[in-house]
C-alpha cells in the first residue's frame, strides 16, 4: 500500500493540501488564502471559480515539494468551511453566482420569518438548528430568488447546490459526483437528523427543489464518492469527506461519549461527541453530526459555535492599532495582573451560541481612568475563554457530562496566555497535540480508515501525543467572581439592535 494519505483543507481564507504519514505527523504542506468579496455591509462572498483554481493548485505543489507522485497516495480526504453555499450549472460547471459564506448575514429576514411563525420549532427538531443567516438553507433561498434564471434552472434539474465540499467533490471527480456527508448536509437546516436523508417539509419552507440536492454519503466511505480526474492524483481513492469542526474532532480522536475539542479560529467551535443518540439541546447549543464512518451507526455531537474570538484580536491590530501583529497581544496583556475591573464582549455580529441573540453588539464595560491597553488586551483574551465557558456550561447541563479535559487547536492556541486563562475560567486542564493541523488530519483519518491505511480507530487514538497542557491556577473564589463579572457584561450588549 502507499505511504501516505492526503487531505484538501478548503476554509474561509484560504485552500491547503496536507500529505500525512501513518504516525499522523505532517509530510508536506501548501496553502494559498483566496479574495474575500464583501459587495455591501453583511454580504461575505467567495468566487467558487477561484476555490477550485486554488484547490488544484495547491494539491500539485504539494505533491512536487514532497517528490511524491500520485501513487505515493493511499487516498484523499476532503474538509471545508461548511454552510457556505455555492450553486452552479450542472452541465457547463458555471456558478450562477458567488459562494455566499457562512458569515455572510443578508437571510436574516429569511430566518426571522421562520422563527416568527413557528416553523422555527419544526427545523430545531428535525435538524437540530435554529433558524439563522449561519446555515446553507437560507442562502440557498436567497439565490433561488434573486438570481435572474436560477430558479427555472432548478427547476429543470440544470442548477444544483453544495457547501464547498459538494463543490471541491464535483470538480475533483470531472462533474461526475454530486454528494456531500453527514455532517455538512446536517449544517443546511434541510436534512432530518433522524433518517439522515433531506426532508421534505423543511425543503417546503425554503421552497427548494430536491434535485438541487447532492446525495448524502458518509463521512468515511469504503465505496468512494467517484473516480478523481484531476491529473496530479488521478486514481486516488477518494473516500473521506468531513465539515471542519467535525474533521477537527477526528483529528483530535475524541471518539468517546463526552469528549469534547475546541477550535480558537477566526470564531470558536467546541464539539462534544454525544454517542449514537440524539442530545436535543435545551441549552442554546447545536444538535449536529459527528461523523459516520461507513456502515457504522452515525455519532452525533453537541456543538456551540462562537462568532468573534480570533477576529477579536485582529480588530485590535486592525481598527484600532494597539498591536501590531496577533503576536503582540500576549505579550502586552502580560503587562498587567488581571483585567483591572474591564470587560469586553466583542459581539460585531450579535451572539452565537449559546445567546443566539441577533440584536446584541460589542461592548467594553467597566472602564474607569485606571484602565490601559494592555487591560483591554488581557480583557480581549478572557472574552475567548469566558465564550468558550459559556458554550462548555451548556454542553454540561445539556448532556450531563462535565468535560474533565478539554482539547484545544487552532492558532490562538500558541498564545500561552490565554490557554493559561482557559484553563482558569474552565477549571479543567487545557490540552494542545504535537499535531496542530487537526482539520486537515481529521479528513485525512476519515480517508484513511476507509481504505485500511489505517485499520482501526484505536489505531488513531496511538498517533495522538499531547504537546502542552496548561493546569487551573485561579482559586473557585477568583473564578466566580470573574465569570459574574462577564454575565454582568454580556447582558450591556442586548437589545442594542432593533431587530423588525
Amino acid at each position: 500500500m502507499a505511504d501516505y494519505v492526503g487531505a484538501v483543507d478548503q476554509g474561509t481564507t484560504s485552500t491547503r493540501f496536507m500529505i500525512f504519514d501513518h504516525g499522523g505527523n505532517e509530510v508536506a504542506k501548501h496553502q494559498l488564502e483566496h479574495e474575500q468579496i464583501l459587495p455591501q455591509a453583511g454580504w461575505v462572498e467567495h468566487n467558487p471559480v477561484e476555490i477550485w483554481e486554488r484547490t488544484s493548485s495547491v494539491i500539485q505543489t504539494a505533491l512536487n515539494t514532497a517528490g511524491l507522485s500520485s501513487s505515493d497516495l493511499a487516498a484523499v480526504g476532503i474538509t471545508n468551511q461548511r454552510e457556505t453555499a455555492i450553486v452552479w450549472d450542472r452541465h457547463t460547471g458555471r456558478p450562477y453566482y458567488n459562494a455566499i459564506v457562512w458569515q455572510d448575514t443578508r437571510t436574516d429576514r429569511i430566518a426571522r420569518a421562520l422563527e416568527n411563525d413557528g416553523r422555527g420549532e419544526v427545523i430545531r427538531s428535525k435538524a437540530g438548528l435554529p433558524p439563522a443567516a449561519y446555515f446553507s438553507g437560507g442562502k440557498i433561498q436567497w439565490i433561488l430568488e434573486n438570481v435572474d434564471g436560477v430558479r427555472e434552472a432548478a427547476e429543470r434539474g440544470d442548477a444544483i447546490f453544495g457547501n464547498t465540499d459538494t463543490w471541491v467533490i464535483w470538480n475533483l471527480t470531472g462533474g461526475q459526483s454530486h454528494v456531500t456527508d453527514v455532517t455538512n448536509a446536517s449544517r443546511t437546516m434541510l436534512m432530518n437528523l433522524e433518517t439522515l436523508d433531506w426532508d421534505e417539509e423543511l425543503l417546503s419552507f425554503f421552497n427548494i427543489p430536491r434535485q438541487m440536492l447532492p446525495q448524502i454519503r458518509p463521512s468515511s466511505d469504503p465505496s468512494g464518492y467517484g473516480e478523481v480526474t484531476l491529473r496530479s492524483i488521478a486514481g486516488v481513492p477518494l473516500t473521506g469527506d468531513l465539515g471542519d469542526q467535525q474533521a477537527a474532532t477526528v483529528g483530535q480522536v475524541c471518539f468517546k461519549p463526552g469528549e469534547a475539542k475546541n477550535t480558537y479560529g477566526t470564531g470558536n467551535f467546541m464539539v462534544m461527541n454525544t454517542g449514537t443518540e440524539l442530545v436535543r439541546s435545551e441549552s442554546g447549543l447545536l444538535t449536529t453530526m459527528c461523523y459516520k464512518f461507513g456502515d457504522e451507526p452515525a455519532v452525533y455531537a453537541l456543538e456551540g459555535s462562537i462568532a468573534v474570538t480570533g477576529s477579536a484580536v485582529q480588530w485590535l491590530r486592525d481598527q484600532l492599532g494597539i498591536i501590531s501583529g496577533a503576536s503582540e497581544i500576549e505579550v502586552l496583556a502580560r503587562q498587567v495582573p488581571d483585567n483591572g475591573g474591564m470587560y469586553f464582549v466583542p459581539a460585531f455580529s450579535g451572539l452565537f451560541a449559546p445567546y443566539w441573540r441577533a440584536d446584541a453588539r460589542g461592548a467594553i464595560v467597566g472602564l474607569s481612568r485606571f484602565n490601559t491597553n494592555a487591560h483591554l488586551a488581557r480583557a480581549t483574551l478572557e472574552a475567548i475563554c469566558y465564550q468558550s465557558k459559556d458554550v462548555a456550561d451548556a454542553m454540561a447541563k445539556d448532556s450531563g457530562i462535565d468535560v474533565d479535559v478539554l482539547k484545544v487547536d487552532g492558532g490562538v492556541t500558541a498564545n500561552d496566555l490565554c490557554m493559561q486563562l482557559q484553563a482558569d475560567i474552565l477549571g479543567v486542564p487545557v490540552s494542545r497535540p504535537v499535531v496542530a493541523e487537526t482539520t486537515a488530519l481529521g479528513a485525512a483519518y476519515a480517508a484513511g480508515l476507509a481504505v485500511g491505511f489505517w485499520r482501526t480507530k484505536e489505531d488513531l487514538v496511538q498517533n495522538w501525543n499531547e504537546s502542552k497542557r496548561w493546569d487551573p491556577q485561579w482559586s473557585d473564589q477568583e473564578r466566580t467572581e470573574g465569570y459574574a463579572g462577564w454575565s454582568k457584561a454580556v447582558k450591556r450588549t442586548l437589545d442594542w439592535v432593533d431587530i423588525d
